[in-house]
């Protein structure tokens, strides 16, 4: 993985700054809490999404758990509440499956709108927006 770091360039799908995601527990790709993306992120972990229960059993049933911690990858294991930078072809799997979390569209990198539209993140946005 690469070192830690928050680019000021980052934009969110709004097209400003992206904000941080998470620090508790400490999310994304770089681990510095933004959902921020470059080459190697294959996974491209850049929505930043409000895990639910039923998020969370749906990851499970297909083969991506998320609730057992994986110390040895600096992985806590998610509870519902928490925030986390998903992966978007993850997001889209469950938006697919009618379980996709409410995600903050201030901290979802722009990268995610390459495949979900702006007006479907939009409905699923915490703020209301």
């Amino acid at each position: 993985m690469s070192p830690p770091r928050n680019d000021p360039q980052s934009r969110n799908v709004l097209g400003g700054p992206l904000k941080t995601c998470s620090l508790d527990p400490l999310t994304g790709w770089y681990r510095d809490g933004c959902c921020d993306t470059e080459g190697l992120d294959q996974g491209m972990h850049v929505i930043c999404a409000e895990v639910t229960a039923e998020f969370l059993t749906h990851q499970r049933q297909i083969g991506n758990d998320l609730s057992t911690p994986r110390p040895e990858y600096g992985f806590p294991g998610l509870r519902p509440g928490n925030r986390w930078c998903v992966c978007l072809s993850r997001w889209k799997q469950a938006l697919d499956a009618g379980v996709a979390p409410k995600i903050d569209l201030e901290a979802t990198h722009e990268e995610a709108l390459m495949v979900v539209p702006l007006e479907t993140l939009k409905r699923f946005a915490l703020d209301g927006v």
